[in-house]
């Protein structure tokens, strides 16, 4: 069996195990027993069952990473968050309450050696939002924009983590209702007191251009 393929049955066995007994009952001995190989060929690939935690929630960030295409830089900018922000969510939905699990798993006061990796994981999604979204200013406004991403992410995730509506819809109005606050903001903010810019420059509600063929 290939590397990737053994990584993501090992992650799709322990999932369906959470499904049944809860994320903090999985048993690495069991999902390695459920897919036929040694433990060892397990713990080769994954150093614990929050590593298998982190294998998923990759799976979100590449499922998210998906999205970037000619179609998406064409789009303002809040409609690029919003649909990066959806595709990270909508590939976890399916195992939802697992995954909300997961999060509480690491957040668990008695388990402070996953904190500062969670801490660094979430800088990584952000990151990987502004540059998926095409967001290029420039500090101060780089930070602030991290910083209230960083909020917005995790303000949606916690309305994500109890929503039961159809599609999500509860969370999915959430974030347009904020990414529409944002942008009014931005607009009052920057556009007051300030000579005209070149078209697009450092602001990241213009639609990104793609590069220029050869």
């Amino acid at each position: 069996m290939a590397a990737d393929d053994l990584a993501d049955g090992i992650v799709d066995a322990a999932i369906a195990e959470a499904e049944v007994v809860g994320w903090d009952n999985v048993r690495l001995r069991r999902v390695a027993a459920a897919l036929g190989i040694d433990m060892a060929v397990l713990g080769r690939r994954f150093r614990d069952l929050d590593a298998v935690a982190d294998a998923w929630f990759d799976r979100a960030r590449l499922a998210m990473l998906a999205a970037v295409d000619e179609d998406l830089a064409a789009r303002p900018a809040r409609d690029r968050l919003y649909r990066l922000f959806c595709c990270w969510l909508d590939a976890l939905a399916p195992h939802r309450r697992v995954t909300v699990d997961m999060l509480k798993h690491k957040m668990w006061p008695f388990h402070p050696h996953h904190w500062v990796p969670m801490i660094f994981n979430l800088s990584r999604t952000i990151l990987w939002v502004r540059d998926g979204a095409g967001l290029d200013a420039k500090p101060p406004r780089r930070e602030i924009e991290e910083v209230a991403l960083t909020w917005l992410f995790l303000a949606t995730l916690a309305v994500w983590s109890t929503d039961d509506t159809p599609g999500q819809q509860r969370t999915k109005r959430f974030l347009e209702r904020r990414l529409a606050d944002a942008d009014h903001l931005v607009t009052l903010v920057c556009g007051r007191g300030r000579a005209p810019a070149a078209a697009g420059a450092g602001d990241p509600t213009t639609p990104v251009a793609p590069p220029a063929e050869a």
